[in-house]
């Protein structure tokens, strides 16, 4: 990124809650209406659902199961059809192999009642785990034929193999919650897992050969004695899983997942390679669940909902073209959760981006060997021979006959304090096209040169001349994600309605010299270019999930599109403003609309401590994945209109005499400034205020962000104390500050 000050680009911002892109899932479509509905699985010819429903509307207190009729024409609240007796409480329905009776748990015979759900214990939410709980078989018209379970304590989570031979459910008659197996009618039950922790909400694989099932293993003293001691009171805290697999006899126990928080509802997809399951894994604020698929070896984690914050127990249909699954969106009151079902569209694996390949450009780019990338440099040649090579190995177009180099020589200053002292340099930018046939052009890049050995004097460290500048963020994570988009574009089965440029530009560090160059002639040589988007210094993704997305003022489309498209779980910041320190910036001076990723500076920046280790792929991939979404969506769009954006901030700084000696957050999060750092020793750290507050009030000054905190400050004189208000951890605190 160009040495250009980037805090100055990073206010004027909003954050926006996403409602995105789902093209796995077609013609969705609504199935209950009004409460608390889950647990949807298909009867074996497909056309009916088992469900539980919780519906006060319907006089209904306690969870109870229903069958709904899928071949209806109009399917209302009148559609669902009682199963469950209406006593006690029942969960997790499953239909028998002949679709005429379904076997589900409940409470009734130990208490007609409905058991009270649990509290919550230490503030942690929690499952019950009753312990009247037992599993029946009822016919279609809910007369219960059999009970299959009779143990002391609980049964229940049962399901049905496809192959209609096997039952699997959890118990704790072990005295820990384990899976078990028995025969079709109850007899030969056999244990299955045997780790403490919870073992539940287990399905077969389509061939009946494996289980996959949610589990939370306690590992350290404090979670065993923590796990052991909710489970005497009938309950477990269900925010630490991940999803398992093992064959039925309970040989070859895998974990799939390693992300940590709630991993659970796992279904196996039709072709029993992938999995199918619900997480808050990428959740930074709240409660966010949402469906993703992952194959068997724990790889190629794909999300698949992205709107709403609860989206949960998936299951295909038995021909694998529908997917059933409950969510909270299209609400009509608070709190309700729906039945949904939709039409399913395989992923094409070639349109999400690889890790391997990621990490593959990123190191080779970020190494020792290349020294830095610095324009006009031996390593410069050796990085853009690399782009070429992998450009060339898609089959992509070369910018003119068999080249894919642009050349441009321009000025560059040696002596920082000499401006006479100067001398001519030559760089190359990388180009290649991607020939859809289409009316239109996108162009999407990058730079691929950085400080060298700080030749040109870029570096923010003293004296660092002769010290290897990686640039490992700024800007390798940028061209391994142009380099992934080319792949992604150019090997997948969608003919997209665009035509793709991908540039990767060199000089921009020395003031966006190859970008002018490419940005000078771009209109002439290819059709109709209707936007660039810029990838520039997006490895350094905090815990936060932080990004900005420049530009989206440059065309009406992009703020829709930015929001609709975003990452689960990322918070992202959009800068109208066309201008900022980076190559877009050249394209936007030609009146072409223009987006910028970015995932924020850091201490390492233009230092030769800029390095890979450094570098959150989790990040890189998932901004790449993003800018996938995006670029799909504008080629689909049939106008992309330009539009001016101002310069610089609408609000200026207001002048001020005092400090309060924080690091404010940039960032506009509506609820006041937050801190990313106190300065010891000043006036916030002696009143007591910590990094992490969010302050709401000076005096009686509201504070909401950085620009009403620095007005706030313009008002204050040097030797006034007066109060300031801030939240900590959802309590407001108020403490005296001497300024």
């Amino acid at each position: 990124m160009n040495p250009i000050s980037k805090f100055s680009f990073l206010l004027s911002i909003v954050s926006f809650v996403a409602v995105a892109q789902e093209s796995n899932l077609k013609n969705i479509k609504k199935l209950t209406f009004g409460g608390d509905n889950a647990e949807a699985y298909f009867s074996p010819d497909g056309n009916h659902l088992t469900l539980q429903v919780n519906n006060p509307a319907m006089g209904m207190h306690c969870d109870q199961i229903y069958m709904l009729d899928l071949q209806e024409k109009e399917i209302t609240t009148a559609s669902l059809k009682p199963i469950s007796n209406g006593k006690g409480r029942t969960t997790c329905s499953y239909y028998m192999p002949d679709g005429k009776h379904i076997l589900y748990a409940s409470t009734f015979e130990g208490n007609e009642a409905c058991p009270p759900p649990p509290k919550p214990h230490d503030g942690k939410y929690l499952w019950a785990v009753y312990p009247e709980f037992d599993i029946y078989v009822a016919d279609l018209n809910g007369k219960i034929v059999k009970k299959l379970t009779d143990s002391p304590g609980y049964d229940a989570e049962a399901v049905v193999s496809p192959d209609g031979k096997k039952i699997a459910f959890t118990s704790i008659r072990s005295g820990d919650l384990e899976l078990y197996t028995m025969d079709i009618d109850g007899s030969n039950v056999k244990q299955i897992t045997n780790g403490l922790g919870y073992d539940g909400g287990s399905f077969f694989s389509p061939d009946s050969k494996k289980l996959v099932f949610r589990s939370s293993r306690p590992k350290t003293e404090a979670e065993i004695a923590d796990y052991k001691a909710l489970l005497k009171d009938n309950v477990v805290a269900p925010t630490e899983m991940e999803i398992y697999t093992c064959n039925i006899d309970g040989s070859d126990l895998k974990q799939i997942t390693h992300l940590g928080k709630a991993n659970w509802a796992p279904y196996f997809l039709p072709s029993g390679k992938k999995i199918i399951f619900s997480s808050n894994h990428h959740s930074t604020r709240g409660y966010d669940f949402q469906l993703y698929t992952i194959d068997l070896n724990g790889e190629n984690l794909k999300q698949i909902t992205y709107q709403s914050e609860f989206n949960a127990f998936p299951m295909f249909s038995p021909d694998g073209k529908k997917l059933v699954f409950s969510s909270n969106r299209q609400q009509e009151k608070a709190r309700e959760t729906n039945v949904f079902i939709a039409d399913w569209v395989d992923s094409d694996d070639a349109e999400y981006s690889k890790p391997t390949e990621l990490k593959k450009h990123l190191s080779f780019l970020a190494s020792d060997d290349l020294k830095g990338r610095l324009t006009g440099s031996k390593e410069e040649k050796i990085a853009s021979d690399y782009l070429v090579k992998q450009l060339k190995a898609l089959k992509l177009q070369p910018f003119e006959k068999d080249n894919y180099l642009q050349a441009f020589t321009y000025k560059v200053k040696l002596n920082p304090h000499d401006s006479l002292e100067v001398s001519d340099n030559t760089g190359h930018n990388v180009i290649a096209f991607l020939d859809n046939k289409a009316s239109k052009t996108i162009v999407v890049g990058a730079h691929y040169d950085h400080l060298g050995l700080n030749e040109h004097n870029n570096s923010t460290k003293a004296n660092s001349k002769g010290e290897i500048h990686n640039g490992a963020d700024d800007n390798a994570s940028g061209v391994a994600g142009v380099l992934e988009l080319a792949r992604m574009f150019s090997q997948n089965k969608t003919v997209e309605k665009a035509n793709y440029v991908f540039a990767l530009f060199s000089g921009e560090e020395d003031g966006l010299i190859g970008s002018k160059k490419l940005a000078e002639i771009v209109k002439t040589k290819y059709l109709n270019v209707v936007a660039m988007l810029n990838m520039d210094m997006i490895g350094r993704l905090n815990d936060k999930k932080e990004m900005t997305v420049g530009g989206t003022g440059t065309s009406p489309i992009f703020p829709d599109l930015a929001e609709k498209d975003k990452p689960a779980g990322f918070n992202i910041t959009l800068d109208p403003s066309g201008v900022g320190p980076s190559d877009h910036t050249s394209f936007y001076l030609k009146d072409i609309p223009v987006l910028f990723f970015f995932t924020g500076t850091h201490s390492d920046y233009h230092k030769p401590s800029d390095d890979e280790d450094k570098i959150n792929y989790f990040g890189v991939k998932n901004c790449t994945d993003y800018a996938f979404r995006i670029l799909s969506d504008i080629s689909n769009q049939d106008n992309v209109a330009f539009t001016k954006t101002k310069i610089n901030a609408e609000k200026t700084r207001a002048k001020y005499k005092v400090t309060l000696g924080v690091m404010p957050d940039y960032t506009d999060h509506g609820d006041g400034l937050h801190l990313d750092g106190v300065t010891e020793g000043r006036p916030a750290d002696l009143a007591g205020i910590k990094e992490g507050d969010v302050i709401t009030k000076i005096g009686t000054c509201d504070v909401k962000e950085v620009y009403t905190y620095m007005e706030c400050l313009g008002k204050i004189n040097s030797g006034d104390e007066i109060p300031v208000t801030f939240i900590r951890n959802g309590e407001s605190k108020t403490v005296n500050v001497k300024f």
